[in-house]
């Protein structure tokens, strides 16, 4: 291997490289050189991560979690709490219907539904276009266009269940891998679309344990090196996480990061201290102002509903500019660049629903649900690579199946142990309160927060909290991703104000 291996990281999507280097190449710990043009150890030493597509930075922070104003909905299950949250990308808005219907496309082209178990898959993905079907109302055409006609494309995808909304995380941090690691040279050019097939296609996770999987085999791979120009006898080789290309994982956020993001202290911090704290995401001394697509806003800052009977004000007087959801970024943002924090839908979490978390829970990057995973590992040793004939479909609690691991992905199991650890990680007062929970909050209760086009203005406050079974869905409920900030957490210098 030559420095020419890592000479792609140059033109990779999403990161950028920086004047410095490690002792100017030398190891600190040998003394031999790093990146030796005659061989040796190869390693981006000159890695920095931008912004990732579609994502603002949100520099992380201590912040008072839970209730700034009366709990009238008498649930007791937000109680403010000192927390600190890491920084973190998030998205600047909601995930579209374009956004999901471009996963939909990928997943019928891969996967065609001639084969039953693909066309299984593919529904499995389907968002449940009947939520907007009533008994006592009339919204048949909504179940038909919104998810697919053109006029709602920038509006937020919903009929999407917690479930799903991870599968769809899964599969775009594989896309986002997949065109760095084309634009670097080593992908072949063009094969995620003439090429991907089956288990054939490009996964993050088993690229990473046998690349030659990838398009079934990927032997004609030639890194192309420096200026463009394959050298001689360089096919197959192969990059590695060492090379800095491969992005964090696309994830919903956790609750403590959805609610400091949407809060967006910056603007009332004087020096290091808040200047008390928000009811709203956007600031009440704002002026008013067009939105971001030259319409007007009448009175308010959010699209949520007035009073009964009315989701957007009268004829000639449009309070908000919509009556069910609207495109997204059609109303100003708050601090950090973030729109409909508040209003339009309301938005899944990564986090398990637990009405008793208590000032003993966890103080930094707090996250209520977490479950370990590891690779299942074959006969020869090797982790398994999912196939046609091994694909497992779970059964969820509503009937429908979801794929566990799609062809193509390796096959992944539950750590033995999570669970005995998820109960000894429980406060003493919370292991006291565990039985407590009634059926209905259980561990497939998933966190919703934010108000939605269907909600009076109460659940437009950041604290409020409620949840929503993980393997349903509405028409009130969608989504957007997070990615963690790998590295420092803040890579501007600071200066003093």
């Amino acid at each position: 291997m030559t420095l020419r291996l890592i000479a792609g990281l140059i033109v990779s999507v999403g990161f950028t490289s920086c004047s410095n280097t490690n002792n100017n190449g030398v190891s600190s710990a040998t003394g031999w050189k790093i990146n030796d043009k005659k061989g040796g150890f190869q390693y981006n030493t000159n890695f920095e991560q931008k912004t990732p597509l579609g994502m603002v930075s949100i520099e992380g922070g201590a912040y008072t979690m839970g209730r700034i104003q009366d709990d009238i909905m008498a649930d007791w299950n937000n109680n403010p709490k000192q927390q600190y949250v890491q920084s973190f990308y998030m998205d600047e808005a909601e995930t579209t219907n374009l956004m999901y219907n471009e996963y939909l496309y990928w997943l019928k082209t891969v996967f065609p539904t001639s084969n039953d178990v693909y066309a299984e898959i593919y529904r499995s993905a389907l968002p449940d276009t009947t939520v907007w079907r009533s008994s006592t109302g009339f919204n048949e055409t909504l179940i038909s266009s919104y998810l697919r006609h053109p006029a709602y494309a920038n509006y937020p995808v919903v009929g999407v269940s917690w479930v799903q909304a991870n599968d769809y995380s899964k599969w775009r941090t594989d896309r986002v891998n997949e065109l760095t690691l084309e634009r670097a040279g080593y992908l072949k050019k063009d094969a995620k679309i003439m090429e991907a097939y089956g288990d054939a296609h490009f996964s993050t996770e088993a690229y990473l344990v046998n690349p030659s999987s990838v398009y079934g085999g990927n032997k004609d791979v030639v890194h192309q090196g420096v200026k463009n120009k394959a050298k001689d006898g360089q096919r197959n080789i192969y990059a590695t996480m060492n090379f800095g290309l491969f992005t964090a994982e696309y994830r919903l956020p956790t609750e403590a990061e959805w609610e400091y993001a949407a809060i967006g202290l910056t603007s009332s911090r004087e020096y290091n201290s808040y200047q008390g704290r928000k009811t709203y995401p956007w600031e009440k001394t704002k002026k008013q102002k067009s939105n971001s697509r030259g319409t007007a806003l009448k009175s308010q800052y959010a699209n949520f509903k007035q009073g009964r009977g009315d989701y957007g004000g009268i004829a000639g007087w449009a309070t908000d500019n919509a009556d069910i959801t609207n495109a997204v970024k059609s109303y100003p943002p708050n601090n950090f660049g973030l729109y409909d924090m508040a209003g339009n839908v309301a938005e899944w979490v990564a986090d398990i629903y637990d009405p008793n978390l208590d000032q003993e829970s966890n103080d930094f990057n707090f996250f209520k649900g977490n479950i370990y995973y590891k690779n299942r590992i074959g006969a020869d040793g090797k982790p398994e690579i999912v196939n046609e004939q091994s694909v497992v479909f779970d059964t969820l609690r509503n009937g429908k199946l979801r794929v566990r691991n799609l062809p193509g992905q390796v096959a992944q199991v539950i750590v033995d142990d999570s669970k005995k650890q998820l109960e000894e990680d429980l406060s003493p007062s919370a292991k006291k309160r565990k039985n407590e929970i009634t059926s209905v909050n259980d561990s497939k209760s998933r966190v919703i927060k934010g108000g939605s086009w269907k909600d009076r203005a109460y659940w437009l406050d950041p604290a409020t909290r409620r949840f929503y079974a993980e393997d349903e869905s509405t028409d009130y409920i969608g989504f957007r991703l997070v990615m963690t900030k790998v590295g420092q957490k803040v890579q501007t210098k600071k200066t003093k104000n």
